[in-house]
C-alpha cells in the first residue's frame, strides 16, 4: 500500500486493485504545496469523504467527472453530490460498512459538523460528520479520523477494529490540538504509525506537527511528519 499526503485532510491510497483518495481537497488547498491536482488524481477509482466541508469535498466532483471514481460518503452528502451531478456515489452512515475491489469503509463517529453555504447564501447541512476505516483484503488496517476532538468511544473503534495505521487530525481550533490528539492516539490505539494531518495549511490553525510530536514522545507509535507530496510504502 502506498499513502501519500495531498495536504491538509487529502490523502492518495494506493493498493493493487484501487486507487483511493480521501478528502480530495487539492486546487485552493494552501496546504497542497507542490501537488499537481491532476496528477494526484489521476487513476482514482474511489473517492471517500469524511465529511461535507469545503475543505474536505474539494475537487470531488470534478475528478469524479473525469476518472468514473465512485464517491463513497454519508448518505446525505453524496445524494447532495448526485444531484449536482456526480453519477456514482455509494452511500452510508454511521456504523454502516461498505465493500469495494480490495477493501471495505466502515464509517465511525467524529465530533464535528457537516454542512455547506452554496453561493445562494443557504446552509445546506450535509449529514454527520465521521472517521473512516479502511479493512484491505492484504494491507495494513487504516483510520482517518476525518475532523474531530477525542471522544472515549475511540475505544471502541480500535477493539471493533484494531487499525495499524492512524490519520489524525491535529491543528486546533475546529479539530483536536496536537497534545490532545497525542493523548487520544496513546489512550485509545496501538498505531504501528501515526500520520498527523489538517495543519500547516490555513494560517488560523497550527502550522506545524511539533505538539503531537512532543506529545508522543516515548510511544512505541512510529510518527510519520509528511511532507506534502511525500509517500510512502507500508
Amino acid at each position: 500500500m502506498k499513502i501519500t499526503w495531498l495536504g491538509h485532510s487529502a490523502f492518495r491510497i494506493e493498493i493493487a486493485q484501487s486507487t483511493i483518495l480521501i478528502d480530495p481537497f487539492l486546487n485552493g488547498n494552501p496546504g497542497a504545496r507542490g501537488v499537481d491536482p491532476k496528477e494526484a488524481a489521476r487513476g482514482a477509482t474511489h473517492i471517500i469523504l469524511t465529511h461535507g466541508h469545503g475543505d474536505h469535498v474539494g475537487d470531488t466532483a470534478a475528478i469524479a467527472k473525469d476518472t468514473g471514481a465512485v464517491v463513497i460518503g454519508n448518505a446525505d452528502l453524496v445524494t447532495w453530490l448526485n444531484n449536482r451531478g456526480v453519477a456514482r456515489v455509494d452511500p452510508t452512515n454511521t456504523g454502516g460498512t461498505v465493500s469495494h475491489n480490495g477493501f471495505t469503509v466502515t464509517y465511525v463517529n467524529a465530533l464535528h459538523s457537516s454542512a455547506q453555504i452554496t453561493e445562494d447564501g443557504v446552509s445546506h447541512s450535509l449529514g454527520s460528520a465521521n472517521g473512516v476505516v479502511l479493512h484491505f483484503d492484504n494491507e495494513p488496517t487504516l483510520y482517518h479520523m476525518g475532523d474531530t476532538d477525542i471522544f472515549s468511544d475511540m475505544a471502541l473503534v480500535n477493539e471493533l477494529h484494531q487499525p495499524e495505521i492512524g490519520i489524525v487530525p491535529i491543528g486546533d481550533r475546529f479539530t483536536m490540538g496536537g497534545a490532545v490528539a497525542a493523548l487520544a492516539t496513546q489512550r485509545y490505539f496501538k498505531f504501528a504509525r501515526a500520520i498527523p494531518c489538517h495543519y500547516g495549511s490555513f494560517p488560523i490553525i497550527d502550522q506545524t506537527a511539533d505538539k503531537f510530536v512532543a506529545g508522543m514522545e516515548g510511544s512505541k507509535t512510529q510518527v510519520f511528519v509528511a511532507g506534502t507530496n511525500d509517500q510512502f510504502t507500508v
